[in-house]
């Protein structure tokens, strides 16, 4: 990485035209050389700089898909680059790194998501080879046009599938439920995650039909398990179209009959952002859903702009909170403030707590100190198939599988 340049492509890269592009600008080496090895492994294309004026140009005429970016910059600082990033409307995703205060860190990236950039996870030095590499696999981009005309296609040939990730009763220290996700096998781009093409049924009006698949596998899944005795309440992840739909609830009702289970056997997920929109139709959905038996939780609660007033009206039954706040609560003191502000939110408005992308035993075991009802994450277990997941359940409750 020589000083004031660009690294060049190397031998036999030109312009990927999937856009899979890494643009890292870094003043440290060693990182440069690992950020690369990794992400070229993955399939990315990548490019590296520690001159800002450089950066920005690169930024502009390369446009990189991912962006991850040091803070702390001779001649510069990361604030800087963020304002000239947001000026030419750049739309990568934005990873920040830095040894710096944890609290300027997540400043800088609170600062980045106003000037409407698209930020995404800290990145803490040094830096953990196994989450740079869970990171970048998740924000390897798939061409968005081919998606939007495969897509019908897929669905209707039978290329999803769902995995189910468990989710752990901190107090009784067993499974009591599941998340359903569901995966794309794609042909030619291989699996494909939910973050790369459900805007895309919203987009093009599929998103009724992908909800519709999801339900109906993951409630005939569900009354499978509870004739196994194994008493899993599955959770199902909603779009923001979904709950515009005043037919939902009819549509999921049905489902559930049609399955044999109980609408209580079912939890549905919707992001906070979603979830706060101020208006009479979502209102009459979600509250026609809880009158059906549903429960509804909020995901990734704690990045949005939510009015405790609205969250106190709306029915809900749970709160799932963050894994941006889980992952750091173990050294970042205003993460653990925030993890434990939640559960207490939770607690006193009588809805149960959920915590997300739990990575170790400590961040576990602190979680069951501050009262969390329930924890989810690689911990625990990667989400793994429906025929996994009996074994799992049983091996964990005698205690083989922590």
């Amino acid at each position: 990485m020589s000083l004031g340049m660009v690294d060049e492509p190397r031998a036999g890269q030109g312009q990927d035209p999937l856009g899979n592009r890494l643009l890292v600008v870094d003043d440290e080496p060693s990182i440069g050389r690992l950020v690369r090895k990794i992400a070229e492994g993955i399939g990315f294309e990548v490019l590296l700089t520690e001159d800002p004026i450089v950066f920005a140009k690169t930024a502009r005429e390369w446009r990189p898909s991912v962006i991850i970016l040091d803070l702390k910059i001779p001649g510069t600082d990361g604030i800087e680059l963020l304002r000239g990033l947001a000026a030419d409307n750049c739309a990568a995703h934005i990873v920040l790194t830095s040894v710096i205060d944890d609290k300027v860190l997540e400043a800088a990236q609170q600062l980045g998501r106003d000037r409407g950039l698209n930020m995404g996870a800290l990145l803490h030095k040094p830096i953990r080879i196994d989450i740079l590499e869970r990171l970048l696999r998740a924000l390897k981009p798939v061409p968005k046009t081919l998606l939007a005309d495969d897509l019908g296609e897929g669905i209707a040939a039978g290329q999803l599938f769902l995995e189910y990730q468990p989710k752990l009763d901190c107090r009784l220290g067993r499974i009591t439920g599941v998340e359903a996700l569901v995966r794309w096998r794609h042909p030619v781009h291989g699996i494909v995650r939910p973050d790369q093409f459900v805007a895309l049924a919203e987009e093009s009006d599929l998103i009724r039909s992908l909800t519709d698949w999801v339900i109906v596998e993951a409630t005939k899944q569900a009354a499978a398990w509870q004739a196994e005795r194994l008493g899993l309440v599955v959770a199902i992840n909603m779009s923001a179209k979904d709950i515009e739909d005043l037919a939902l609830p009819d549509r999921l009702h049905h489902h559930c009959r049609h399955a044999g289970i109980e609408p209580n056997a079912i939890i549905l997920e919707l992001t906070e952002t979603s979830a706060m929109r101020e208006a009479v139709q979502m209102m009459d959905v979600l509250t026609r859903l809880r009158l059906k038996g549903f429960r509804l939780s909020i995901d990734d609660f704690g990045t949005g702009y939510s009015s405790l007033v609205q969250l106190q009206k709306l029915p809900f039954s749970e709160i799932k909170i963050d894994g941006s706040f889980v992952m750091q609560m173990m050294h970042s003191a205003s993460c653990r403030v925030v993890v434990e502000i939640i559960i207490e939110l939770a607690r006193r408005l009588e809805l149960k707590s959920v915590a997300e992308a739990v990575e170790d035993e400590a961040t576990l075991k602190s979680l069951a100190e501050m009262g969390c009802d329930m924890a989810q994450g690689y911990h625990l277990s990667r989400p793994i198939a429906a025929e996994q997941i009996a074994g799992f359940v049983r091996k964990y409750g005698s205690g083989g599988a922590r």
